[in-house]
């Protein structure tokens, strides 16, 4: 502390900075003059008024029965009264990851994004301040380098400027000045000019400021609806009125489990509007005020709709079985990373990104000895990026049992041949004549019906229904491929002559019901089957109803989609009302 005295005085405040690593467990010689606590408060008088910040490192392993628990607790409180009365914070580590990530080489400087009105309505407002809580750490710009100048020149920047020419597509040695350049934007097969003054016109216009558009619940925001970083909104430093209003707000909100919505435009003149959910975030220090953490939520374009069924809503046959399910918990409880009376492993605050890391430590080896070749992955490093292998020996048999549990099946690799042989097909080309025999057809057939299928042929409806049930491209294929199939087996079933297409009416009708049952669509089903019984007595077509009662093709039930409003005894009372009556 003195030498930073010395070297500084009473210049660059805020930015002088201690690094205090211990253990906290030895203990600590009295003073000659006054008590501990007195020393202590001598040393943080002055650190404050040079502005310094003290940061204290407590790097403990696992404690053995030879600590001095009084000694511990003693210095435990000591670091803490520091804290309390400097500008500085105490961090507990167990590990070196933990205390390598505890080692920050530079700290950043919270900046506001906005300082401002948070409207609750025309005539209620309070001041409130936003920073940025947290915030991706990118990977450093690399700048190109020139060695073209003169090795003697010492005023040579070696900056590398790069010139762009426009050139027109009739005459390729004609260049375009800027002044005749203009931007387009591509809408379907044609590019649409647009200049900047009607750019200009059609941006949306925006007024700074933050809105409050309502109140919901908080078990209405999924988890994943959360985009990009996350701010805090914090009261005007300083202001009173405002501190007890947000306080009000976020006890209030947490009481009775309500999250707001914001309409937010931080600066004048922003491009976009943002629209966020606003978290109470109370506080259980009495030196911390609450606060609010803020989170952006997605529009319509930004939402990508992936319809999965849950596992509880699928047939009994195909749940893990419970020996199944244990050696899933086990797995899960044997990877916990933070078991109890440990601390949590890879916490996010004392984790350091490893990427960055290995970067810049290559880097410093690279400014002090240029022709060093890249060191291995540190030991340190290895524990964030790799499973700890100590771990995994200790519980090999859950594993073994885990594995066991489960059919475990290679994906075959597809050669670079088949891929060529696929994307020089024409369309249109007979499958048997381009199939050949051996894998390559298989694999050919698979990717086909993958990614081209788009409607339910002739040759292989079944199939073409189920790939069309598992694209997620777009939530429209399930919709389509029902219908399709629908109408297949209705069309089947008008045609039939003395019942030559039930076989495969009924075989695309279990087809159907099954993929109604795995995408939770039974209400489609239900009233399909319904209208086929209903065509087929106004038509004198018992004997399909016959064969439907004898393949015990039924309304799916409650028990295997939580959707449908048919119970179990409605759906055997269906089938059986539509076998055939004896005279």
């Amino acid at each position: 502390m003195d030498m930073l005295i010395k070297k500084f005085g009473t210049t660059n405040k805020g930015k002088k900075r201690l690094c205090l690593i211990t253990s906290a467990l030895d203990s600590i010689k009295d003073p000659y003059e006054g008590t501990k606590e007195d020393q202590i408060g001598t040393v943080a008088e002055q650190m404050t008024a040079y502005g310094m910040k003290l940061e204290c490192i407590v790097a403990r392993g696992k404690q053995d029965g030879n600590v001095n628990k009084r000694i511990m607790d003693e210095n435990d409180l000591l670091l803490k009264l520091f804290s309390m009365k400097t500008t500085g914070k105490t961090l507990y580590v167990e590990t070196p990851t933990s205390l390598l990530g505890a080692l920050r080489t530079r700290s950043i400087t919270p900046v506001t994004i906005f300082r401002g009105d948070l409207e609750l309505s025309p005539n209620m407002r309070i001041k409130v301040w936003v920073y940025k809580k947290t915030a991706e750490e990118r990977f450093p710009t690399l700048k190109q380098y020139s060695d073209k100048a003169p090795p003697t020149d010492k005023f040579a920047t070696h900056e590398v400027k790069v010139d762009f020419e426009y050139k027109s597509v009739e005459d390729s040695s004609k260049v375009v000045p800027p002044e005749q350049r203009i931007k387009g934007y591509r809408y379907g097969p044609q590019v649409v000019p647009m200049s900047a003054a009607e750019w200009e016109a059609v941006k949306f216009k925006t007024e700074k400021g933050v809105k409050l558009l309502g109140f919901t619940d908080a078990s209405n925001i999924m988890r994943h609806y959360y985009m990009n970083d996350v701010n805090i909104f914090i009261a005007e430093p300083g202001n009173t009125n405002a501190t007890l209003a947000v306080s009000a707000l976020a006890r209030a909100m947490k009481e009775i489990n309500k999250v707001a919505i914001l309409r937010c435009v931080w600066r004048q003149g922003q491009g976009s509007v943002v629209i966020g959910i606003l978290t109470p975030n109370v506080s259980d220090n009495n030196n911390i005020p609450d606060s609010f953490c803020f989170n952006v939520l997605p529009y319509a374009e930004d939402v990508r709709e992936f319809q999965f069924p849950s596992f509880s809503n699928l047939p009994a046959s195909w749940l893990p079985n419970e020996e199944q399910q244990e050696a899933a918990d086990n797995l899960v409880r044997m990877l916990d990373l933070s078991p109890c009376g440990s601390e949590e492993t890879l916490r996010p605050d004392v984790t350091p990104n490893p990427v960055l890391e290995r970067f810049y430590h290559h880097l410093e080896l690279k400014s002090k000895h240029p022709d060093a070749v890249v060191p291995p992955l540190d030991e340190t490093l290895k524990k964030i990026t790799e499973p700890d292998p100590e771990l995994l020996s200790q519980n090999k048999p859950i594993i073994d049992a885990f594995r066991r549990s489960f059919e475990l099946k290679e994906n075959p690799k597809l050669k670079k041949s088949t891929r060529r042989l696929l994307r020089g097909r024409p369309s249109g080309l007979n499958e048997e004549a381009s199939m050949g025999d051996g894998n390559d057809g298989q694999a050919i057939k698979s990717i086909e019906n993958t990614f081209t299928v788009e409607k339910i042929g002739d040759l292989t409806p079944i199939q073409d229904f189920e790939v069309m049930l598992s694209r997620r491209d777009s939530p429209e294929w399930v919709g389509k491929a029902i219908k399709e199939m629908k109408n297949k087996i209705f069309d089947l079933v008008e045609d039939s002559y003395e019942g030559d297409n039930y076989g495969k009416a009924l075989e695309y009708l279990v087809a159907l019901r099954k993929g109604c049952v795995l995408e939770q669509e039974p209400k489609q089903f239900n009233d399909f089957l319904r209208h086929l019984c209903k065509f087929c007595e106004n038509h004198n077509l018992d004997s399909f109803c016959e064969s439907l009662a004898s393949k015990e093709i039924m309304l799916i039930n409650k028990t295997e989609a939580e959707d449908s409003e048919v119970t179990e005894d409605e759906a055997r009372s269906f089938m059986v009302k539509n076998e055939p009556k004896l005279e």
